[in-house]
């Protein structure tokens, strides 16, 4: 039992030796147990005593803290209550185990304390944990070689050995990047013969783990992780190879072997591997061959198989390997082991979504390997046999939409489509109908099963094939509508439903009529399953078929049943409110294009007579005592602000009303909060106040400006209570919620929220001080953001601090990075709010964006994130530096000449971004900012863009689909234009 220490009762000094003493309390006496809380120091360097307490009756309770004792080494005596030792004995007897000044942790310690990290004494667990964590801080080198000497010692109990192995790699890997780095850093750090001794002992302990995964393994993979990228361990690969082809090796061995293989494929970037991909294929390949008589061994392989596909992709370009890669997996999907046959299909699924491309001479061995396990009775078998013609038909559709990409651009795709998926039509949809038809009863909504799995393949078949999967799916549907089995009725409105993104206008139009009746019928079929999926199938129609639905013999039967639904289970109900969203928009969008008056409003639309019966039961369904299942008062507030959205001019007293509702259903949460004690409750009221926030910026975005100041205290009285309220309180949801309500109400009031900032400011620069939690941080930057454009040079007087907070946030290694983009982009929104008063931070900010221009660089073309983030932090330095230009382009020629140094800088990164694989809306940003430059600096920029690179992206603006991006570029195209007709007609 470890023994609570608290309170310290004395600290005395012993100035001669150089350390002092800390004296503790012991709670409670006992015979045996463990204390975790002495220290001491040493020359500035703590150690921790863990020690077994021995009580020692011959030291009286009186004589307290006066009495001196010569101690045994290492133990601790008890007496009276309170723990003491004498200094100087300890001293004389502990100094030949002082190194550097920190005593080394002795290995029976350590033992006992990994022992009790998984003690059912949650308060024992607790205390040891604290003793590791403290360890590691204290003498890291240190308790990385006790833990790998520990993991390394087959002597030592299983459980020990993996508690040993799992607080090393802990000490090794993360998941946040901060900590990952910091991480990294502490390893690379050590001296080399110490790490060089961790990583021996983790290797020579694989194969001598009696259990399975081995911790080993992924101790390897995580040292491995570490070096490989910094040049160093380079042989690690070569060694597992090795051990995994060695025949004489034992099973264990090689299974571990392959496992640190699986785990470095997995956690490490591909192109680190690439020069390594051979030996790493020999070795899978090696391990997944048929003839391999032990399950586990495959197993480990298909796995490393599975992490190393997308980076062999040069070994897929040698038809030889490819061969031979595909044999082996083809062999792994048909091992009787079902883990193996699971993952040997996943790898197929892999493969047929990276190499696509060369699947066409292996497809007369696909096609029944994926068709055979379609009809599998495992679910795993199943379901990985649907994904695979899943990602066919994500493949086929990337791939028409890049060819329809190419003819418009007059040129061929680099990839053609072999439209696999049309042609297995008639022998996929036989199998997925039929397995839309397995559905239990007891089926949990969240569970992910061959019958759901089949509904999402027949989607995109769907998307993929267009009108061709009409008719041998058809049948199905008439066939069983009417079924009297619940599960063949379910099934047929989920393959209807599924259906409606595939063909074109013409047919789907004939498709719903001929079955919309009697599916709205269907809402009150006796099983909930069928009821769910016709409320979900009723709202798939209304997005694709609005000119169908918002007939009037339609809405006629389809408005009370959806009432009727509305007020069944809530995973019905959450359905209806998706249908009722659904329709609204597509009645809002019948009468635009019926007309709409200056602001694009409709006056009228065919659900006005209902619409405030419509925000009646969407409100009541809020209120429901199980609406917190199905997520059915999420869905009500959703559709009540997709309603309010989507409503027309007649509707505006219905709007009027529901934000005094919403209102006063605010003020009752502010009431009841402080009554609330269990954590259950207070988390439902978190989530409703965020509702109501997300809800007041719809009725605030619908209101006319002229009654907008009416409501703007109520709404404003309201927010800052809930901001109050979260104030240091882990409820970070709740803020961004509640400042995006701000950003919305300082829209819509625009210069008259002066009258509220001094009592919001605290709030915003708290929400700015928030670094622990980006979204919160964001949202406030946005709030900034709106002040800048409502109060331009009003918000003066604080400026001075909010841009101080805006450069601690680019500055912090603390905060998520996606937030710095946004605080770059809100530089040009002060530049355009304040003009030439920005010239005061005018230095900081430049020195900034270079700064981030420099750190926006693609180094893998393949971590998406990473280029996502890239292409954020170029597109935020494009609208900065364009806001500034517009900014000081408004004031004397001062300011504005203060650009010229930056000019080159401007230039590089639109060049930069026409040479790279930008997005649209980078594109636009840039071609909009040449524009500024042109028109803010006139011919003596000329020289500067008239190349090729400028030339490249105004085109690609110019080819957009994107309406804003093709305005941008040919806005810049013809500011060009015009300044090189004036230079001529000047110099003629």
């Amino acid at each position: 039992m470890l023994s609570t220490i608290c309170n310290t009762a004395e600290e005395t000094t012993d100035s001669g030796n150089n350390g002092y003493l800390q004296v503790f309390k012991v709670d409670k006496q006992e015979s045996r147990g463990i204390i975790t809380c002495i220290e001491t120091a040493w020359d500035n360097s703590i150690f921790i005593l863990f020690r077994t307490l021995r009580r020692i009756n011959s030291v009286s309770s009186t004589s307290r803290l006066c009495g001196k004792l010569t101690i045994p080494t290492g133990e601790v005596v008890c007496c009276g209550g309170w723990v003491k030792w004498d200094w100087g004995s300890f001293y004389a007897r502990e100094s030949a185990e002082i190194s550097c000044g920190v005593r080394r942790m002795a290995q029976e310690e350590l033992l006992e304390v990994l022992q009790q990290t998984a003690s059912l004494n949650p308060n024992d667990q607790t205390l040891a944990l604290d003793y590791l964590r403290r360890a590691c801080v204290t003498n890291f080198p240190e308790f990385t070689k006790q833990l790998s000497t520990v993991l390394a010692t087959s002597s030592y109990s299983n459980f020990v050995r993996q508690a040993a192995g799992l607080q090393l790699k802990n000490v090794l890997v993360a998941k946040e990047d901060a900590t990952k780095n910091e991480y990294l850093a502490r390893w690379l750090a050590l001296p080399i013969d110490v790490r060089e001794f961790v990583k021996q002992n983790v290797v020579r302990t694989l194969g001598t783990e009696p259990f399975r995964p081995s911790i080993a393994a992924q101790c390897v993979a995580a040292i491995a992780c570490v070096e490989i990228p910094s040049q160093m361990w380079p042989d690690v690969i070569t060694h597992l190879k090795d051990s995994v082809i060695a025949t004489n090796n034992s099973e264990i061995l090689r299974e571990a072997s392959l496992e640190a293989l699986g785990y470095i494929c997995q956690d490490i970037c591909g192109s680190l591997l690439e020069r390594e991909s051979n030996q790493i294929l020999t070795a899978i390949v090696h391990g997944l061959r048929k003839d391999e008589p032990s399950n586990h061994i495959r197993l480990a392989a298909a796995n490393a198989m599975l992490n190393s596909i997308e980076f062999t992709k040069h070994n897929f370009s040698r038809e030889n390997e490819r061969h031979m890669i595909m044999q082996v997996v083809c062999e792994s999907s048909q091992c009787p082991e079902t883990a193996v046959k699971v993952v040997g299909m996943q790898c197929l699924v892999r493969i047929m979504s990276l190499y696509y491309q060369f699947m066409e001479q292996y497809m007369d061995a696909l096609f029944p390997i994926s068709l055979n396990a379609m009809k599998s009775q495992i679910n795993e078998v199943a379901l990985q046999g649907i994904e695979f013609w899943s990602n066919v038909c994500e493949e086929e559709i990337s791939l028409s939409v890049e060819a329809e990409e190419a003819r418009e651009q007059g040129r061929a795709p680099e990839n053609v489509s072999r439209h696999y998926a049309r042609g297995a039509l008639t022998h996929l949809i036989p199998i997925l109908t039929e397995t839309l038809a397995k559905q239990e009863e007891s089926d949990d909504e969240d569970d992910w099963n061959p019958a759901k799995a089949a509904g999402v393949c027949i989607m995109l078949l769907a998307q993929c094939t267009g009108d061709s999967i009409v008719e041998p799916i058809l049948p199905f549907i008439q066939q069983h509508l009417k079924n009297p089995s619940w599960r063949y009725r379910e099934a047929s409105i989920m393959a209807f439903g599924s259906i409606l993104d595939g063909p074109n206008e013409a047919v789907l139009t004939q498709l719903v009529e001929s079955a919309l009746i009697s599916i709205i019928g269907s809402l009150c079929d006796p099983q909930l399953q069928v009821r769910d999926t016709a409320a979900w199938c009723i709202g798939r129609v209304c997005d694709t078929c609005e000119e169908v639905v918002t007939r009037q013999e339609i809405l006629a039967p389809m408005l009370p049943a959806l009432s009727t639904a509305l007020q069944q289970e809530p995973r019905v109900a959450a359905n209806v409110c998706w249908a009722i969203s659904s329709l609204a928009k597509a009645a809002f969008d019948m009468a635009c294009r019926q007309g709409t008056d200056n602001s694009g409003q409709p006056e009228t639309y065919i659900l006005t007579s209902c619409f405030e019966g419509m925000v009646n039961e969407l409100i009541k369904a809020t209120d429901r005592p199980d609406a917190h299942v199905s997520n059915l008062r999420i869905a009500a507030y959703e559709t009540l602000m997709e309603l309010i959205k989507n409503s027309p001019k007649d509707c505006y007293p219905v709007v009027q009303n529901t934000t005094v509702i919403v209102l006063r259903k605010l003020e009752q949460l502010l009431n009841i909060e402080n009554s609330l004690e269990s954590l259950s409750d207070k988390s439902q009221l978190r989530d409703l106040e965020s509702l109501l926030c997300a809800t007041l910026q719809s009725v605030l975005r619908k209101m006319r400006p002229e009654d907008t100041p009416y409501i703007g205290d109520a709404i404003m009285q309201g927010l800052l209570q809930i901001m109050q309220r979260c104030a240091g309180k882990e409820c970070g949801g709740v803020m961004e919620d509640a400042l995006m309500a701000v950003s919305t109400l300082i829209e819509a009031l625009g210069c008259q929220f002066a009258t509220y900032l001094d009592v919001f400011k605290p709030f915003l620069v708290a929400g700015l001080q928030n670094h622990d939690e980006g979204q919160v941080c964001s949202a406030a930057i946005g709030v900034l953001v709106d002040l800048c454009r409502a109060l331009e040079a009003a918000l003066m007087p604080h400026l001075d601090e909010f841009m101080g907070l805006l450069f601690q946030i680019v500055q912090s290694n603390k905060i998520d990075r996606l937030v710095k983009p946004a605080v770059l982009s809100c530089f040009g929104d002060v530049a355009l709010a304040i003009g030439p008063n920005f010239t005061r931070y005018y230095e900081y900010v430049m020195t900034m964006l270079v700064m981030a221009l420099s750190t926006a660089k693609v180094e893998d073309p393949e971590d998406y994130d990473n280029v996502e983030y890239v292409e954020q932090l170029r597109e935020s330095c494009v609208e900065a530096y364009a806001g500034i230009v517009q900014g000081m382009r408004t004031t004397q020629n001062n300011e504005l000449q203060q650009l010229q140094d930056q000019i080159q800088n401007m230039l590089g990164l639109i060049e930069l971004i026409a040479t790279s694989n930008s997005p649209d809306s980078l594109i636009g940003a840039a071609s909009g900012l040449l524009g500024d430059l042109v028109t803010s600096f006139g011919e003596q920029i000329l020289p500067f863009v008239d190349n090729q690179n400028i030339s490249t992206i105004l085109t690609k603006g110019r080819r957009s689909k994107a309406a804003k991006t093709k305005s941008l570029a040919l806005w810049a195209t013809k500011e060009i234009r015009k300044l090189k007709t004036a230079k001529m007609e000047n110099h003629s």
